[in-house]
């Protein structure tokens, strides 16, 4: 492939989770929404460091002729890579410190360290560790080459600096202790003053009480550190054995994996940080300074002592009526399709889909993918229902999917156990399309409902993601879902071609291709061309360079990513024409909407798929066209809300500036809030139609 503009997708990666780190920075943003997306940006960038950094370590292990078939010098990569992240957390750092926490103490919450304490709050916390915390703090001296603990993944430990009391021994000694955050709150309300709140950390309790730990020792200091480990499962490409049996070994090995990340306390005096080095055979590609405390996950659970006034305020999930309120869900399917837009809207219909299917005696079949699942699913339970009431229930559940494996196997089992009959995972790629068939019986003939959607059927997630659902009974559609099921089911080439789906492993990246071609084509000819993607990522560099070829050739293109985007906009000569936006805001942007101009009638379609090379290349995806004129009409309208937001829009650009989109106007436009208004407007408008009538 040619030279292309192009941004490493771990770059692009970063420059998105500083996004959510703008955001616990803006002080129009509640505080404790603030405190929240301080949690989420760390939960963002463990994650990265046991998938994305453990991958980049084991490229530089990699032989010399290895490394000349990559497209990039991992250790160049790696060496930015850590550079970035390091001046992130020393933003993180001041975020918190000289932002987050006076703001907190304007509201009259204190986060106290140990010097703080007043004589109640001191012996309350003596109390609270002898009474709580002494089972699990565990501490070891560290020995040279004769004492070297084992350090769980993502597990909180204070070393100990510090000096025997016997006069005749002059040298330094070093331990580490165990912080139970796994067991125990990370914030620790103390005795306060009516009207205040006075929170201490775990962490500084045990500091607190590290001088009963050791009596024969005098304590320099302490210094919290974290290990992260690798969690890369490296099953994406096995062609053979038992899959299911290699990913229960991998799941095992994962608590053991190597390190990816060594987090330490910025202030650590070398000393210390060399001997850690040398006890756990640590490198430099292994270290990460950060701030006094580590785990800054742990910021969901921070308490909220009712203070409602400093959170978002709530955008309640809105009833799609025409589904939700019908007596029989399959007419009201048959009449029209519907689409509805989740959080904005309540999953109820979906829920509503399969028990009603599970209890429906025309029913016969029902079948569905899951990639993720709610451990308390009340879908999965409609599905067992079913079951007993006579049905044919299939289910194809994804286990690869990363973190959540284990549960997926868990449901797996279970449903098997209930008599559903379960399809695993195919070795060597995923299945990520989002999909759900029910056939039932009706007056002789056998009729097809299907719902497809760009998010996963979780009921939990559908709070926060930002998802589009159809259900259709347009036998164009139905028929073609029908066909990807009977190839999950029986792994057996369909007979017949998808004509209107687009799926993943058959025609997906093809018919992508074709329809920029055809916008291309037209540009050429002087005529209207124009391209709107909304997506996750994009980071296929052959996608990307079809849209260079569409941008010079006269193609408007807007982009709108969330993610990781490795194209590069605006450049003469490849993407003139080309504009990138990014949203970051409540709702986790998760939607994935295509729509090319075709000559003046638009073709619009949604999609499971992001345009990674993962996605069009080795996975199981469906893309699916949007024929109702009304539900096309609401989708655009929904896009342009998001184009013209001017007030959580960043500006994807060469250099990740990440600054905010900005416009002429006086009137903000931040779309979210605007969305659920938009629907909430189209809800009441229906619901007073129906009221007329």
């Amino acid at each position: 492939m040619s030279y292309i503009p192009y941004i490493h997708r771990d770059i692009s990666w970063l420059s998105f989770n500083y996004r959510v780190l703008q955001e616990a920075k803006d002080p129009s943003v509640p505080l404790f929404e603030r405190v929240k997306f301080l949690a989420i940006y760390s939960n963002n960038l463990d994650e990265f460091f046991r998938v994305r950094v453990a991958n980049h370590r084991n490229l530089l292990r990699v032989g010399k002729k290895t490394k000349k078939q990559l497209e990039f010098d991992p250790k160049t990569v790696m060496k930015e890579l850590l550079q970035i992240v390091n001046a992130q957390q020393v933003e993180f750092s001041y975020i918190f410190e000289e932002e987050i926490i006076p703001e907190l103490k304007r509201h009259n919450i204190h986060l106290l360290r140990r010097m703080d304490l007043n004589e109640e709050q001191r012996n309350f916390v003596e109390s609270y560790f002898f009474d709580n915390l002494l089972p699990f703090v565990q501490p070891v001296l560290l020995v040279k080459k004769k004492i070297r603990p084992f350090l769980n993944n993502a597990q909180l430990y204070l070393t100990v600096w510090m000096q025997s009391k016997d006069k005749d021994k002059k040298q330094d000694d070093f331990a580490i202790i165990k912080i139970p955050s796994d067991h125990l709150p990370r914030f620790v309300q103390l005795p306060s003053s009516r009207g205040e709140h006075n929170l201490i950390m775990l962490d500084d309790i045990v500091r607190h009480s590290i001088t009963w730990l050791f009596p024969g020792f005098d304590i320099k200091d302490t210094f919290s550190i974290k290990l992260t480990r690798d969690a890369e499962l490296y099953i994406d490409d096995e062609f053979s054995g038992d899959l299911i049996g290699k990913i229960k070994t991998s799941l095992n090995k994962r608590k053991i994996g190597p390190a990816s990340r060594f987090v330490y306390d910025r202030t650590m005096p070398e000393q210390l940080l060399e001997a850690l080095k040398d006890n756990f055979d640590l490198t430099k590609y292994d270290l990460l300074r950060e701030g006094r405390y580590h785990n800054n996950f742990d910021f969901f659970g921070f308490p909220d002592f009712g203070y409602n006034h400093l959170k978002n305020p709530p955008l309640p999930p809105l009833p799609y009526r025409p589904l939700e309120k019908t007596t029989t869900i399959f007419d009201a399917i048959t009449e029209k399709d519907h689409l509805i837009h989740v959080p904005y809207h309540s999953y109820e219909s979906v829920v509503k889909f399969f028990e009603e299917a599970a209890k429906d005696p025309y029913v016969t079949h029902i079948k569905i993918v899951q990639y993720r699942v709610a451990k308390k699913s009340r879908i999965m339970k409609a599905l067992m229902e079913a079951v007993k009431l006579g049905k044919q229930v299939s289910v194809f559940i994804e286990v690869k999917a990363r973190f959540d494996e284990r549960a997926n196997l868990e449901w797996g089992e279970r449903l098997e156990a209930a008599g559903v009959n379960v399809h695993y995972s195919f070795p060597g790629v995923k299945v990520h399309s989002k999909l759900a068939l029910v056939v039932r019986q009706e007056k002789g003939k056998t009729q097809l409902y299907s719902y497809l959607s760009t998010g996963n059927f979780h009921e939990v997630t559908a709070k926060i993601y930002s998802d589009y659902g159809l259900f259709t009974a347009d036998t164009r559609i139905t028929k073609e879902v029908a066909r990807v099921f009977s190839f999950l089911e029986t792994v057996k080439m369909p007979q017949q071609n998808f004509e209107h789906l687009l799926v993943g492993q058959f025609n997906l990246r093809e018919a992508l291709e074709e329809c920029i071609d055809k916008e291309i084509e037209q540009a050429k000819k002087g005529k209207p061309a124009s391209i709107i993607l909304k997506m996750n990522s994009l980071q296929d560099q052959q996608m990307i360079e079809k849209l260079y070829e569409a941008s010079e050739a006269g193609v408007k293109i807007k982009l709108i990513i969330r993610g990781i985007c490795s194209l590069v906009p605006g450049l003469k000569g490849y993407s003139t024409n080309i504009e990138v936006v990014s949203i970051v805001d409540r709702f986790l942007e998760h939607a994935r909407v295509f729509i090319f101009h075709n000559k003046g009638k638009e073709t619009i379609y949604l999609s499971s798929a992001d345009w990674m090379v993962r996605n069009l290349s080795y996975r199981i995806e469906t893309i699916f066209p949007i024929y109702d004129e009304k539900i096309r009409q609401v989708i655009k309208e929904n896009i342009q809300i998001q184009i013209i937001d001017n007030v959580k829009a960043r500006v994807i650009d060469e250099e990740n500036s990440n600054r905010y989109r900005v416009d002429n106007t006086d009137f903000a436009i931040r779309s979210q809030v605007e969305t659920y208004y938009y629907f909430k407007r189209k809800g009441d408008l229906e619901l007073e139609d129906t009221t007329d009538k």
